[in-house]
């Protein structure tokens, strides 16, 4: 159960006392029974789109790798996605659709209007190539209309803002930490085959197929392998229960009409839709986010990511897996780029130290000359060769002892990037509330 209270015996036509009247059943039968279903496809469209996204970056690594096909990608993601919406994304659902506002505010057409900002926050994420936070900007939404109303449970909103300014600097910490003293050593001994065939091969000679391993495969093949697949499912668990909310917690508390095992069930079918329609398109460039990371790296992003978004949201506290991705890959980079430079130096360029432009690009290019990086998803994804592996494994310089020629002065953290990452995860839900606002309180 979640922590935060629902406060759903408010009845149809009653007052809050020192609010605004609550919007009762002011609607005849027949236009109820239209907006719930303008309702329920606005919510399909927007769990179409998370799907779409998600499985990407679940399972982007996987798919790369040529362990898994697009479709059974799909298929993981679904299940896992269920999974996760069924058990802790439960919470998530009832914090968003009765403990930020009572359940009985969401009337249908309140519920479409957050649903609309829910789904133009994923619009302005694809324009911009940031990964805008629909569960932020869903939250913003729902504020608005709490504002309006006068019911906002603002307690609880210092809560869930407090969770969005301390897990990314949470994921952030951890990726320098892993970038600056881990790292380095994963990276000389943990390594990911690519396979110029499925991992899993089929033979079909009789008439009933058969799976067996790519007979390429090592038994470190075959344990990292599994490590990739693994952790992708654990990303479309995490995607499932922090999501979920997203597509469907208005209609759940709009008087009732879904239930929250009917809301998880349409929320994971327009995740399926998506997963196996426009995702297929996503997994074709494995994800934006995290194209140009190596496979470990990116396998260590999803694990702090998935981590830090199920916590929370077994807390029942909205909260986005994109943005605690994108910190945690931010992290990885400055962690790495602090092995060569301080931070006043990475900020403040010398005459004998030159401007380093960080980024995640610091991962691929983070060993030495001799001892060539695995291939990174978006290698894969063009069909490019990685180099081949040396007989010897080199020694691993200090830190403070590698230069240029062992980390690339382009591929390190670029501050303005960052900057401007950041500016739109506030600016897409204070937008949400700013816009939202003013529809609840003077148009209904």
């Amino acid at each position: 159960m979640s922590v935060f209270s629902a406060e759903r015996e408010l009845a149809v036509g009653t007052t809050v006392k020192g609010t605004k009247p609550v919007s009762g059943n002011i609607y005849p039968i027949t236009m109820v029974m239209l907006l719930t279903a303008v309702g329920i496809v606005v919510a399909a469209f927007v769990g179409f789109n998370i799907g779409g996204s998600s499985t990407g970056v679940a399972f982007g690594p996987a798919v790369g790798s040529r362990l898994v096909r697009k479709t059974t990608a799909g298929a993981l993601f679904v299940g896992f996605a269920f999974l996760g919406a069924w058990t802790v994304g439960r919470n998530v659902i009832e914090t968003m659709s009765s403990s930020i506002v009572p359940a009985i505010q969401f009337t249908p057409v309140a519920s479409i209007i957050v649903l609309f900002f829910t789904g133009a926050s994923l619009l302005i994420s694809n324009l911009y190539g940031v990964p805008a936070s629909t569960s932020m900007t869903a939250v913003g939404a729902i504020v608005g209309l709490g504002l309006a109303t006068g019911t906002l449970n603002q307690a609880l909103m210092f809560v869930i803002v407090s969770a969005w300014i301390v897990s990314p600097l949470v994921c952030l910490t951890l990726g320098v930490v892993i970038g600056r003293y881990v790292y380095p050593y994963l990276d000389r001994y943990v390594a990911f085959t690519t396979f110029n065939l499925q991992f899993i091969q089929f033979d079909r000679s009789s008439t009933v197929p058969r799976p067996f391993i790519n007979p390429n495969a090592s038994l470190q093949d075959v344990v990292g392998s599994l490590l990739v697949v693994l952790i992708g499912c654990y990303m479309a668990f995490s995607a499932g229960a922090s999501n979920a909310a997203n597509a469907v917690a208005p209609l759940v508390g709009q008087g009732g009409s879904l239930t929250v095992n009917q809301g998880v069930l349409l929320a994971v079918g327009a995740f399926a839709l998506g997963s196996f329609t426009i995702a297929r398109r996503t997994l074709e460039t494995v994800g934006d986010d995290i194209t140009e990371l190596p496979i470990l790296a990116s396998l260590i992003v999803s694990v702090i990511g998935g981590t830090v978004i199920t916590a929370l949201s077994s807390f029942g506290i909205p909260a986005s897996l994109a943005v605690s991705t994108t910190s945690t890959i931010i992290g990885l980079g400055w962690g790495r780029a602090s092995r060569i430079s301080t931070l006043a130096e990475l900020v403040t360029p010398t005459p004998d130290r030159p401007d380093v432009a960080v980024s995640t690009g610091a991962l691929v290019t983070s060993r030495a000359e001799d001892a060539p990086a695995g291939p990174t998803i978006g290698d894969v994804a063009r069909g490019e060769e990685s180099a081949e592996k040396p007989d010897e494994t080199p020694n691993i310089p200090d830190i403070g002892a590698e230069g240029p020629a062992d980390i690339d002065q382009r591929s390190l953290f670029d501050p303005a990037a960052a900057k401007r990452i950041v500016t739109m995860w506030v600016l897409t839900p204070s937008l949400a509330i700013v816009g939202s606002y003013p529809v609840f309180a003077f148009l209904l």
